[in-house]
């Protein structure tokens, strides 16, 4: 399942669909981080046809990996341009998987990458 997800994110980057229907089961359930969401194999191809037609994706890279069972947790920093402005953000997803090996379900949640200490003084 782990190759899965790192086929998964490299899609993005290589704008490659190909990979979805053995990815993603045909009722799969995605949520956006910022608010979008997706029922179904033919919604979320539409979505990624629909979204690299305006950006691109420059990095999606996985930071870490945690399992337990069918779910899976995967914090990651995506990089694009999307409609000619560039944006980057930290982020976690919550991915499960269906007795067959196919994602389910997959959440995602946004952090800033630009972090700083309120209380620190410089």
């Amino acid at each position: 399942m782990k190759n899965k997800i790192e086929t998964y994110f490299q899609a993005w980057v290589n704008n490659e669909i190909s990979c979805m229907d053995q990815l993603f089961n045909d009722e799969t359930y995605y949520s956006e981080c910022y608010g979008p969401k997706y029922h179904g194999i033919n919604e979320l191809k539409r979505w990624f046809k629909d979204w690299h037609q305006h950006g691109d994706v420059l990095e999606w890279k996985i930071k870490d990996m945690w399992q337990l069972g069918h779910k899976w947790m995967v914090e990651w920093h995506f990089k694009c341009i999307y409609d000619e402005k560039a944006d980057e953000f930290d982020g976690v997803s919550l991915i499960c998987f269906d007795e067959n090996n196919k994602i389910i379900s997959l959440k995602e949640f946004e952090s800033k990458s630009q972090h700083y200490s309120p209380y620190c003084k410089k």
